[in-house]
């Protein structure tokens, strides 16, 4: 993930600054230290999801205004939107407890979470990597689902922070079979980590109390989904390594310590 996210970073710096500084290690990213802004900018390309916070879950209750955004009558689950939205939701400082809640662009201004010359900064440049981004893994033969930015402030400016299009934030579909499962009410091939998601569905855990412990062989298909990824998105082999990994660590950021 680590290594994705940077392969993103590189690729997505002519639309916005990111936070990235250096990954001198592959499992650590220096980044600027800067000062969150706490809203999710979550951009969605299709209608689907099996959170409490999906458009879906919302569309299937008979719900057509979802996220102060109108949606028309007769949409499919897994369907192409006409327009990628947006659907903003809070995102909690580190340590706080609770889930995201859904905001409204309104509510966001209203509230003032940031100035509405800020937000709509944000809405343009949400869109804007969500754009790139899905014309990317669509040469790769991957559908950009949807996804979540994160913003902060660095010295004032608009920085991309934590992550990106990776599948801790985003999904993935399999391009050249979706239309014929859609076609069929299947559910489309996914190249990320919603079967995860599912799995602790499935066992009536949705975010709240202790988890599940996860299965070993679920730990194993994960690790190889997000390789599966990665190879497919930059086009490299990934380098796998053995373990412990901590004085390798310390050895690759020796020069920041």
């Amino acid at each position: 993930m680590n290594q994705l996210a940077a392969f993103w970073f590189k690729k997505t710096k002519h639309i916005i600054d990111n936070h990235l500084i250096d990954v001198p290690d592959p499992n650590v990213s220096v980044t600027k230290n800067c000062e969150p802004i706490q809203v999710e900018m979550i951009v969605r390309g299709y209608i689907s999801g099996v959170t409490n916070t999906s458009i879906w879950g919302s569309y299937e209750k008979g719900e057509r205004v979802i996220y102060g955004l109108k949606f028309p009558d007769g949409l499919k689950k897994n369907q192409k939107l006409k327009n990628p939205v947006i659907t903003p939701t809070t995102h909690p400082l580190v340590g706080a407890k609770g889930h995201d809640e859904r905001l409204t662009r309104e509510q966001i201004i209203d509230k003032k979470f940031v100035s509405k010359k800020l937000y709509e900064q944000m809405e343009k440049t949400a869109l804007a990597l969500f754009k790139y981004g899905t014309k990317l893994c669509l040469s790769k033969g991957l559908i950009l689902v949807d996804t979540k930015y994160e913003f902060g402030l660095h010295n004032g400016k608009l920085t991309l922070i934590d992550e990106i299009h990776t599948p801790d934030s985003s999904r993935f579909w399999i391009a050249k079979t979706y239309k014929s499962r859609f076609e069929k009410g299947l559910e489309p091939e996914n190249f990320d980590k919603e079967f995860l998601r599912l799995w602790y569905v499935k066992r009536g855990y949705r975010g709240d109390g202790p988890p599940p412990p996860m299965a070993k062989e679920l730990i194993v298909d994960v690790a190889q989904r997000y390789i599966g990824v990665y190879e497919k998105l930059t086009g490299k082999k990934f380098k796998a390594f053995k373990y412990p990994i901590e004085e390798r660590i310390k050895k690759n950021l020796s020069a920041y310590l």
